[in-house]
């Protein structure tokens, strides 16, 4: 046990990546036993200070100092730091596609069969695997692969992963990210149950009414540096008060008001949309789906994880996901074929992926690459790339969003979570498109970074452009879109105006359809 109940010690952390100083005489302290948040905006420090601390950068590449359970600690790498019962969740997902939940679960942890360490006892494997997912609330065959699931069900087989280990300290960056609300409480509540068992957690988050809930102690960073450590113990820390740590002042208004307001023209409507899975071809993944957005309006997508949104709008936005798919698809009144991807650009559709990393950027390019990359031929002359044309245009976009890098010649992939996002949503602003269908669009950005995305949402609807977000924060969708739809199963199951939609009427529409099974 740590002396003075203190499990874990991080003293004046300085970490320098060239010329830019990421993090300036960091101290943490957590608790044994406690759950201990770490907040910021994007590109504050968080996950950089996550990965010193399991030797992701090594001892040697950082100053300062760590003392966990009384003892200095020097870690080589994650293997070491996971040797003493630190383990780490990070926020994009490592796992191998093409293997099945149960290999992904142990790999490199492998059970073995008797005294042969070389042959993988397969039925204490399955058996194992089946108890980890319950424990989370997956109910997937163990032997199903990962590329079968969805993002949200891979971040459960993470955190399985993570607590088949003998781990003390648990670190969770962004662990509900790709989880709606219903299930990221189910998962804080699992959280909870460890804590009470004796394991301590740290969890980074932009969720901040999630760490009001779940937080003991919440520790405050901004610009690489610590500005606060504020007691939450009570649970009585409120989210304009963290976010005034955050961001160095009150932000009065989640949401910015729209002035406009929708025009009565329909811009896009998808009729009788059917979309069969393409593995199991029998099976329905949208259901004669039919929606109507019209200029100058953001339309609500909202439904339970597997409920069938982003399936809709990726077989929509040319046909990159399903089989079998029929329907039709009205652009300004006229019946359009969008049978490939370039089909869509071609007739003003962009859809914003939740999956920026699998699907959505190039993470070994340049910021300058990933922003051009939909629309090439705006910045091209007779098909010759204007390389100065590419760099002006992503610094425009660089400066809109505020994306914190070094230059826009930085790769994606070095950048946070939060900023890879920004870039993924210059790309398609800059495909100029008429329909922006965006799929959990704020997902692992911070509070202050949401509002400028919505800003930018009002600001598009303002020009007569129309947007069909998807998200699984009812507050988001409730405080941003004209309409709603809501989604359960394949089918939509209940439309209502901004006006008449409160969490409790998404989540009994959604409850009555299911019972009617």
């Amino acid at each position: 046990m740590a002396k003075n109940g203190i499990l874990l010690q991080m003293k004046n952390i300085t970490k320098r990546f060239g010329k830019v100083t990421a993090l300036s005489n960091v101290n943490l302290e957590v608790e044994q036993g406690e759950v201990h948040a770490l907040v910021g905006e994007n590109g504050a420090g968080k996950s950089t200070l996550m990965n010193v601390l399991s030797g992701i950068y090594p001892y040697g590449s950082y100053e300062g100092e760590i003392v966990y359970d009384g003892e200095i600690c020097k870690f080589s790498d994650i293997k070491h730091s996971e040797a003493k019962g630190i383990v780490i969740i990070h926020q994009e997902l490592a796992l191998v596609p093409f293997l099945s939940i149960a290999e992904n679960l142990f790999l490199g942890n492998e059970i073995t069969a008797g005294s042969s360490k070389n042959v993988v006892d397969w039925s204490k494997t399955y058996q194992r695997a089946k108890e980890l997912l319950n424990m989370v609330g997956l109910h997937e065959d163990p032997r199903t692969l990962i590329k079968d699931i969805g993002v949200g069900k891979q971040q459960l087989v993470e955190i399985a992963k993570a607590i088949s280990k003998n781990c003390r300290l648990l670190i969770l960056d962004e662990p509900t990210a790709s989880l709606n609300e219903t299930d990221s409480k189910a998962l804080l509540d699992l959280i909870a149950k460890f804590r009470d068992q004796g394991m301590t957690s740290i969890i980074i988050s932009h969720k901040l009414n999630e760490i009001s809930y779940i937080a003991n102690s919440i520790t405050v960073i901004r610009d690489g540096s610590t500005i606060e450590t504020l007691d939450n113990s009570n649970h009585d820390v409120s989210e304009d008060r963290i976010i005034q740590g955050m961001v160095g002042r009150a932000l009065t208004d989640r949401f910015p008001k729209r002035d406009t307001k929708p025009s009565d023209e329909v811009l896009m409507e998808i009729k009788n949309w059917t979309v069969y899975h393409p593995l199991n071809r029998e099976r329905k993944v949208c259901d004669n789906v039919n929606i109507e957005i019209k200029k100058g309006e953001v339309v609500g997508l909202s439904g339970l994880m597997g409920a069938g949104r982003t399936e809709l709008a990726k077989s929509v936005f040319g046909k990159s996901y399903g089989v079998n798919i029929s329907g039709q698809i009205f652009i300004n009144g006229k019946e359009v074929h969008l049978n490939s991807v370039q089909d869509g650009i071609n007739n003003g559709v962009a859809y914003v992926t939740e999956d920026r990393k699998g699907d959505g950027l190039l993470l070994s390019s340049p910021i300058s690459i990933n922003t051009t990359l939909a629309r090439l031929e705006k910045v091209s002359n007779h098909n010759i790339l204007d390389k100065d044309k590419e760099v002006i245009v992503a610094e425009d976009y660089r400066k809109q969003l505020r994306t914190k890098c070094s230059s826009v010649y930085q790769n994606v992939g070095n950048l946070s979570g939060g900023n890879q996002q920004k870039v993924l949503l210059a790309k398609w602003m800059f495909a100029d498109p008429d329909i922006l269908i965006l799929d959990e669009p704020t997902r692992g950005i911070d509070v202050g970074a949401k509002y400028e995305i919505y800003c930018i949402i009002n600001e598009l609807v303002a020009k007569g452009k129309a947007v069909l977000m998807i998200s699984s924060e009812l507050p988001e969708i409730l405080g941003m879109c004209d309409r709603i739809y809501v989604m359960n199963e394949g089918k939509i199951v209940a439309q209502m105006p901004k006006s008449e939609a409160s969490q409790e009427s998404i989540m009994s529409a959604i409850l009555r359809s299911s019972a009617k099974k």
